[in-house]
């Protein structure tokens, strides 16, 4: 089976919340072919959930719900944002203003 790049999966998941009526942006590019993801949910400006992308060996990928907590300060998923990053050079960090986000990234994840 071919594994999608990470710039795919980025292309394809920005253009499924434009369709959707939502904003997407890539807030830092990561590696092309292999990099992890990293998505910052809000509605309407308003902050949720951080999902991370991660390899569960039973499972294949799984999103998880990583860093500062839905509803918490800016500050606080900025820093969870960046110290990932620093973590990380190749992690893509998305962000989604749209309607129930995780439910949108499921239904995404599912396609792929």
């Amino acid at each position: 089976m071919t594994r999608l790049t990470s710039r795919f999966l980025i292309d394809l998941l920005c253009r499924r919340t434009e369709a959707a009526g939502g904003f997407a942006t890539v807030l830092a590019p990561g590696d092309d072919q292999a990099g992890a993801i990293l998505i910052q949910c809000s509605e309407r400006g308003v902050a949720g959930p951080l999902l991370e992308r991660r390899f569960a060996m039973a499972a294949g990928y799984v999103w998880e719900e990583v860093g500062a907590a839905a509803g918490s300060g800016e500050a606080a998923r900025a820093a969870y944002r960046d110290r990932r990053k620093k973590a990380d050079p190749d992690l893509w960090i998305v962000e989604l203003d749209i309607a129930d986000a995780p439910r949108l990234i499921a239904e995404w994840a599912a396609l792929t």
